[in-house]
């Protein structure tokens, strides 16, 4: 076990190189904790929970070896088709790794909840590294308690408590994921970040100030689809459909005289062009679809296949 504190070992001389799945429920820091160990932002972050819906891979590379990390939407009660294959996607995730990495809310004590996350790694027999999140949040005197609580839960490789948000702890939770990792070449090549294409990217970067500006269910209730893509001389010229399940719902994505559409596009447009390093034309929108989270068509759509992990 680490200590809480430790500073990050020397990088040993044999590599290793591995699949590890960061798991638990929404909202504890997840993308967060993933976009700071890449080292740029390969998942959107919210504070809404739930607002990671694929599974995303994303690799690091570092001296002693290789991680490529599974970025998983959280483990919750799912009460739609779309919620459903979002669990599926991050159960399936420790059937393709050689170590799973529970992250937990450190402000948060441990409840019902919680025990779907543990029997899933339990059912996996995965090797756990338990990382307690957000400690910047709380004094140092209250992480031991929160450690002990969880402690029983599962025979853990490592205990780490560590921030996403500030980074403290994040190298030494890396090196220790290097360290339970097998022993072999990297899997990927070291300028590969990903295996998610540009418009699901682009997708997210719509997303994502949705997610900023609106409140109440509408991040729950908004999709965004990529209609057309197409690259030119000078210009990236991009079509995206915001889909929503009620007419209310449309009226609040557009907001008095376009409003909020306008903010939305400028905000989602800056980001889209920095990830692309060129132009963007940036054309949004706003559909009613009733139920969609029900439809497997446009679930397929957004990557959330029944059978893709």
């Amino acid at each position: 076990m680490s200590d809480l504190y430790d500073e990050p070992a020397p990088a040993p001389l044999e590599k290793h190189a591995g699949f590890v799945s960061i798991v638990g429920l929404p909202n504890v820091g997840k993308s967060t904790l993933v976009n700071r160990l890449v080292g740029q932002k390969v998942s959107i972050v919210s504070d809404k929970p739930q607002t990671t819906r694929n599974r995303i891979l994303a690799v690091v590379n570092r001296p002693g070896g290789q991680v490529v990390l599974f970025d998983t939407p959280g483990i919750h009660k799912p009460m739609h088709r779309m919620n459903e294959r979002m669990v599926q996607a991050a159960l399936r995730s420790l059937a393709q790794v050689e170590l799973a990495v529970w992250l937990v809310d450190v402000t948060e004590a441990y409840g019902p909840a919680d025990r779907h996350v543990r029997e899933a790694l339990k059912r996996s027999g995965k090797p756990v590294i338990l990382g307690l999140n957000k400690i910047d949040a709380v004094s140092k005197p209250r992480i031991l308690p929160v450690i002990e609580q969880y402690r029983g839960q599962l025979d853990f490789v490592e205990v780490v408590p560590v921030s996403a948000r500030s980074g403290e702890n994040a190298e030494l939770l890396l090196e220790l994921m290097l360290r339970h990792l097998p022993a072999g070449p990297p899997l990927y090549p070291d300028d590969f970040l990903t295996d998610q294409p540009e418009r699901f990217f682009v997708a997210e970067m719509i997303r994502e100030p949705i997610l900023r500006h609106t409140h109440e269910e509408i991040p729950y209730s908004v999709a965004v689809l990529i209609e057309a893509f197409q690259e030119e001389e000078a210009l990236v010229r991009i079509e995206a459909s915001i889909v929503v399940e009620r007419e209310t719902q449309k009226g609040i994505i557009i907001g008095r005289g376009g409003s909020m559409l306008k903010t939305i596009g400028t905000e989602a447009r800056r980001e889209i062009e920095a990830f692309l390093d060129a132009k963007v034309f940036l054309g949004l929108h706003v559909k009613v679809r009733d139920h969609w989270r029900e439809n497997v068509r446009l679930l397929e759509e957004m990557g959330l296949d029944e059978e893709k992990g």
